[in-house]
């Protein structure tokens, strides 16, 4: 197997002027830097950019990248992240009794379509430990009621923070997390919405959605904030149904959209494809 070249990736916006393109094209030139991909939008006056470039005759070691752009980044009033692909992202599972998203992820890490290493699976069920032993990644139980639940998260918290977990997916965890355990992982937490988002907010769309008589049902892939299925939508996808699905037929093919989905949104946000400004997302794909 060859070896991976190191590269760096800059996700970059700021107000929208001429000539932002050729200057940060120039900073990295000057410094050794051959761009590999470049992708810009822009939107209302706001100019939104992904870069990635090979760092192997950079003259700026990793560790000093942020540094470095910074008055370039002051310059044009820009909010701006480096990532450096020197090691794996580490990458923990929530979920509760459902196991097809579970399965999904794991199916696809052990082909290698992910380039993360997951230290553990957390739990409040027992039902899925059979699965994560299969894959042989660890499984932890933490059982939760409305008197325990502030003391369970500070739990997973704790382990997760032991564990080094950069990036959380909740594939059908089906607990609401408190503002607390969301503000440790802005951006980083992903979660899977059995619809398709605004529509049929809560815990029992398809039912809502048969009960209206909808043609399409969908599944939503979106960060978590501290506001229920309010968070910035990272993928997106429908699938067409008709008057003779039952309740369980829209169940069953939403099941399949809503693994799908997931595994889009996961690789977005691993290959540091999505931009989050606001409410909204920017995606470069």
């Amino acid at each position: 197997m060859s070896e991976q070249i190191l590269t760096a990736c800059l996700l970059w916006h700021c107000p929208d002027k001429r000539g932002l393109v050729a200057q940060i094209a120039q900073f990295l030139f000057d410094r050794g830097g051959n761009i590999m991909d470049l992708d810009v939008h822009v939107d209302e006056n706001l100019f939104f950019l992904r870069l990635t470039w090979d760092m192997s005759r950079f003259s700026i070691p990793a560790d000093k990248l942020e540094e470095a752009f910074l008055p370039l980044a002051r310059q044009h009033d820009a909010s701006y992240s480096i990532r450096v692909n020197q090691k794996k992202r580490r990458l923990a599972i929530l979920v509760s009794q459902y196991g097809h998203c579970l399965q999904e992820i794991l199916w696809r890490h052990n082909l290698r379509e992910f380039d993360v290493d997951i230290p553990l699976i957390l739990s409040n069920h027992e039902d899925l430990r059979s699965l994560a032993e299969q894959y042989r990644i660890p499984f932890h139980l933490f059982p939760i009621t409305p008197d325990n639940k502030a003391q369970q998260e500070e739990l997973e918290i704790k382990l997760l923070k032991e564990e080094q977990v950069e990036t959380i997916v909740l594939a059908r965890y089906m607990q609401i997390l408190s503002p607390r355990f969301v503000a440790e992982y802005p951006n980083r937490m992903i979660n899977i919405h059995h619809s398709f988002l605004p529509a049929f907010v809560g815990g029992s769309p398809y039912r809502q959605a048969y009960e209206r008589g909808v043609k399409i049902v969908g599944a939503t892939c979106h960060y978590v904030t501290d506001k229920l299925d309010e968070g910035q939508i990272i993928e997106q996808d429908i699938i067409r149904i008709s008057h003779k699905d039952s309740i369980e037929d829209l169940i069953r093919k939403g099941r399949d959209l809503e693994r799908f989905v997931l595994a889009r949104g996961i690789r977005l946000h691993l290959e540091d494809r999505v931009l989050v400004h606001g409410r909204k997302t920017i995606v470069f794909d």
